[in-house]
């Protein structure tokens, strides 16, 4: 009898290993036998990169009840839904933005705008405005949600510009024309913290979310300062070429912390060396009035004068994700939630609109396979990004046409400074001017 070798292979292995599974494939992974392999993945790229744009959608609503401009939003520590808003109208309305319903409303919280909010422990929210009153509130769900009573009350005397909680301590930091420090329990200052030549009027204050007891504050006079709630004074001050509007500690990097400027851009400042920012973020048209991390530390939200809301990645200083919409009026507040898929913006047209942080992200239930697909087109999308084809539909956003008009002749007006210091550079004699690094130029002096 003749022997005949024949390839035997299990049944089992072509075949689902359960109803409903795809049908198992093998495959020759010898590139030789597919020339056409890169041709295929290009392609793929360009169909992942084209359906990013395509289905990228980032409103996902409104949360409506105020009546005039909203000045300042805040999370609720520990919590994906709680988020308080405070108007020009003195109103203070507590959000569950998965919901969307309120939890609470304050009307009239403060005779005029309200300026400053932070949530306290055990359920309280702390309100500060222009009226020189601080006002301790029940933030936990009642079933009248229009109570209006306080459950403490600090006078002050000049008018509050921003209020800030310690992590852990009954202690918050508000800003006027100084820093003060306050215990929950006392009903005045408890000390004043404030720079020995400083008589500015101090717009933001913000405790470091690691080391907490420092304390960073912005002014009108062009300076961000540290002080120290442990010695009672401030640490260091330096005076930059325009003045901040917003400031934010990464919850990551303790001693990162993002300025939003007057100049229409970001810094970036590590507090060890505050002599240059580590990043420089352009796109604004106007002026930046509001930045927040996301809880990551890898992105950040800004929102501008310009009417835009713009998303960054840490440590690229352009090509931003840009937000607008026809109705939305200049933003003066933004909001990362505390799960970095959303953010949250209050403008001045009284609403706050909840986006997606990924504009083409689905919301809803996604089964494995869609996640595995969702992940393999990232891939693709990251590996072909240089290709310039992909980058450009990458890139690509369409702007109003204000913005982009405002864009134009910003760029129009940098490069003209940029060939007039060139030319006078070149007609002085050798040595004399030499071309100055942008990142030098942001911060006049240091005073320590």
């Amino acid at each position: 009898m003749v022997k005949i070798s024949v390839l035997q292979h299990a049944p089992s292995v072509h075949l689902p290993a359960r109803p409903g599974d795809p049908t198992p494939t093998s495959r020759n992974l010898d590139p030789l036998m597919h020339p056409f392999s890169r041709a295929r993945e290009r392609n793929r790229a360009l169909n992942a990169a084209k359906m990013d744009r395509l289905f990228a959608k980032p409103f996902v609503g409104a949360l409506e009840g105020h009546i005039d401009a909203v000045e300042v939003l805040c999370k609720k520590p520990g919590s994906l839904s709680a988020v308080a808003s405070g108007s020009w109208d003195g109103g203070v309305i507590l959000h569950n933005v998965s919901e969307r319903k309120h939890i609470r409303r304050i009307q009239g919280a403060h005779k005029g705008k309200v300026s400053g909010l932070c949530f306290a422990q055990d359920d309280r929210l702390l309100s500060c405005s222009v009226d020189s009153k601080i006002k301790l509130w029940d933030a936990s769900p009642q079933d009248d949600i229009t109570e209006q009573r306080p459950l403490n009350e600090y006078p002050g005397k000049s008018p509050f510009n921003s209020i800030d909680h310690h992590r852990s301590d009954p202690l918050f930091a508000t800003a006027s024309n100084i820093v003060q420090i306050w215990d929950e329990t006392k009903s005045a200052a408890i000390s004043n913290l404030t720079f020995p030549t400083s008589t500015e009027t101090i717009t933001s204050v913000r405790f470091n979310l690691s080391e907490t007891s420092v304390l960073g504050s912005i002014g009108s006079d062009r300076t961000f300062t540290l002080y120290d709630i442990r010695t009672g004074k401030a640490e260091r001050r330096v005076v930059m070429q325009m003045s901040s509007n917003a400031l934010a500690w990464s919850p990551t990097f303790p001693t990162n912390v993002l300025l939003a400027s007057e100049d229409h851009n970001l810094y970036t400042f590590d507090v060890r060396q505050l002599k240059t920012p580590t990043h420089i973020y352009k796109g604004h048209v106007a002026a930046v009035m509001s930045c927040d991390w996301s809880p990551t530390g890898l992105e950040f939200v800004s929102g501008g004068w310009d009417r835009t809301v713009r998303i960054w990645k840490e440590g690229h200083g352009t090509g931003p994700e840009v937000y607008h919409t026809k109705r939305m009026q200049r933003v003066s507040s933004s909001l990362f939630t505390a799960d970095a898929r959303f953010v949250l913006t209050g403008s001045d047209d009284g609403n706050i609109r909840i986006w997606k942080a990924k504009a083409s992200e689905k919301l809803g239930i996604i089964t494995a396979r869609e996640r595995a697909a969702i992940e393999y087109r990232d891939t693709l999308k990251d590996r072909w990004k240089h290709d310039n084809e992909v980058g450009r539909i990458q890139r690509n956003r369409h702007l109003p046409k204000p913005v982009y008009q405002a864009a134009k002749l910003k760029r129009t007006m940098l490069d003209a400074r940029a060939v007039k210091e060139e030319r006078r550079r070149k007609h002085t004699r050798a040595g004399e001017s030499k071309p100055n690094a942008e990142r030098k130029k942001v911060v006049i002096v240091e005073q320590t």
